[in-house]
């Protein structure tokens, strides 16, 4: 029988010694892909779920993906905004 990875109470399987969580690899997106995300951005800074949904299946992106996306875009908005 194969070796089970040890269990985590959060039931998050961690790496090595330092106890770090295990994460999925970072997304690039394509110039395409960014150029639409951008483009309804300027239109609206919020999307509905149904919205998104067919924003993601149109760019080939999982929901999650455009709506982290979308997060960090306004994140860095608030940012430049406020510093002038």
């Amino acid at each position: 029988e194969p070796e089970k990875p040890p269990a985590v109470p959060n039931g998050e399987l961690r790496l090595g010694t330092k106890g770090k969580k295990l994460r999925k690899p970072r997304t690039i997106y394509s110039s395409l892909q960014l150029q639409a995300l951008n483009q309804r951005f300027q239109q609206t800074q919020y999307l509905a779920l149904p919205e998104r949904a067919e924003l993601a299946a149109q760019l080939g992106l999982t929901q999650t993906q455009v709506k982290i996306w979308f997060q960090n875009k306004r994140s860095k908005y608030k940012k430049i905004l406020k510093q002038g």
